[in-house]
């Protein structure tokens, strides 16, 4: 594979610590977990307030795997604590991938926070009464 999960990891926590030097007014907390045998990623990030208490901020889930055509592509899932929305982003490797500049988009994609979801208003159905057929019976 031509890209190292831990080099990205390492490429994403660096760049929302760039992009954000002090998080909620204190320092990033950021624990990492890697399962190469899986080609699995975490990246927990939080802020440590001045009362040393972190406040967690989210999660950046990746996944490493081969396409079937046999190029590498890794999947970010981004999470937020106080949002139940998830966005998810894949990066797919090609001659003129620059990894570096690709954590850098999956950093801010996450600093930026969940997209808003746009749905349009749908009419509200009128409650109508609905007959529930009963069961056949038996045949004997």
């Amino acid at each position: 594979m031509s890209i190292r999960l831990s080099s990205f990891l390492a490429n994403i926590a660096s760049a929302c610590q760039c992009d954000e030097p002090a998080p909620n007014g204190g320092t990033w907390d950021i624990s990492r977990t890697l399962n190469y045998r899986l080609g699995l990623a975490r990246l927990v990030l939080g802020s440590r307030g001045a009362n040393a208490a972190v406040q967690p901020m989210g999660s950046i889930l990746l996944q490493a795997f081969t396409l079937a055509d046999g190029s590498p592509c890794v999947k970010a899932n981004l999470s937020w604590s106080d949002q139940a929305a998830a966005a998810t982003r894949a990066v797919y490797a090609k001659p003129s991938t620059n990894w570096e500049s690709e954590a850098r988009l999956v950093a801010a994609e996450w600093l930026a926070g969940p997209r808003e979801a746009k749905l349009e208003a749908l009419p509200a159905a009128a409650p109508e009464a609905v007959e529930i057929p009963e069961p056949l019976a038996a045949a004997v």
